[in-house]
């Protein structure tokens, strides 16, 4: 699949914390998988696990909702999280991040209408 070959360097941050970062990582099929994860319905949406043919492990990102707000972080990194943020701010970053990487793939030639077009985040709430 070209989504998994697409890869660029990840960096999950809260603020100056570091909370996983990773070279090479498979950010379009992210992007994909995140986007699909944004349009289901409330009732239908849980925690994020991204499912990637790059790693044996399931949940290189993660995203758990935790009372009413969600954090970010990665198997990988099991102790280490984003502070808890509302959704619609989480929405919003990853409208950002997926937006980021349409345009980034639409300038190495590939076409950005592998990943799914996020209108915007509110689009997904």
């Amino acid at each position: 699949m070209l989504l998994v070959d697409i890869g660029a360097d990840l960096v999950i941050r809260d603020g100056g914390q570091v909370v996983f970062t990773e070279g090479l990582f498979p950010v379009a099929e992210l992007a994909h998988a995140l986007v699909g994860w944004l349009h289901r319905s409330d009732s239908e949406r849980g925690d994020f696990e991204f499912d990637s043919m790059s790693y044996a492990e399931l949940g290189a990102v993660r995203i758990a909702r935790s009372a009413k707000e969600w954090r970010v972080g990665s198997v990988f990194e099991p102790d280490t999280w984003t502070s808890p943020v509302a959704w619609e701010v989480l929405a919003a970053e990853i409208g950002q991040f997926v937006t980021s990487v349409r345009n980034d793939v639409a300038a190495i030639g590939v076409e950005p209408s592998l990943i799914p077009d996020l209108l915007t985040a509110a689009d997904a709430v």
